[in-house]
């Protein structure tokens, strides 16, 4: 991963979730689950095994400000969905959800799903192993195929 171009796209370029959405094939990524409002792909520069984007479809910036309590209510529910997959799927000690993103990049609200496997050392979790700083996952793009599958039977099986 070129960290300092993925800094400049992130920055200067569309949003990458609206991109995604509309289907520009650089923002291509891999579907996990999908409503009405909602969209859940696999990171494409993941940190850790599996790990999943969840984004309402529609361009939100401020999860306090512009979501309202049944629209947020609606969203942390599909969050859920895809974090029981998640575990069920790798068998994480711990799933971290957290959001990121700013007005200076990234500003497409969305929530990052990961899951911890069981043995990394405490040194190396929480922090440590989400920030693409210390490393991305080069994965396949067979295998990102086929982890969005196993995802997706997770999910419909529940």
């Amino acid at each position: 991963m070129d960290l300092e171009a993925y800094m400049e796209r992130a920055r200067n370029g569309p949003c990458f979730v609206c991109a995604f959405l509309a289907g520009d094939p650089g923002y291509g990524h891999h579907v996990v689950h999908e409503d009405e409002h909602h969209i859940a792909f696999l990171d494409r520069w993941p940190t850790l095994p599996g790990k999943v984007l969840v984004a309402p479809k529609a361009h939100v910036e401020h999860v306090v400000r512009e979501l309202d309590e049944a629209d947020y209510t609606r969203l942390m529910l599909f969050v859920r969905t895809v974090a029981r997959a998640v575990e069920d799927v790798l068998g994480a000690e711990r799933t971290y959800l957290y959001s990121l993103g700013s007005q200076d990049g990234n500003s497409h609200l969305h929530w990052h799903v990961a899951a911890l496997p069981p043995g990394v050392p405490y040194e190396e979790q929480q922090f440590h192993v989400l920030m693409s700083e210390n490393g991305v996952l080069d994965v396949a793009p067979d295998a990102m195929a086929g982890m969005a599958a196993r995802l997706r039977d997770a999910i419909a099986s529940a």
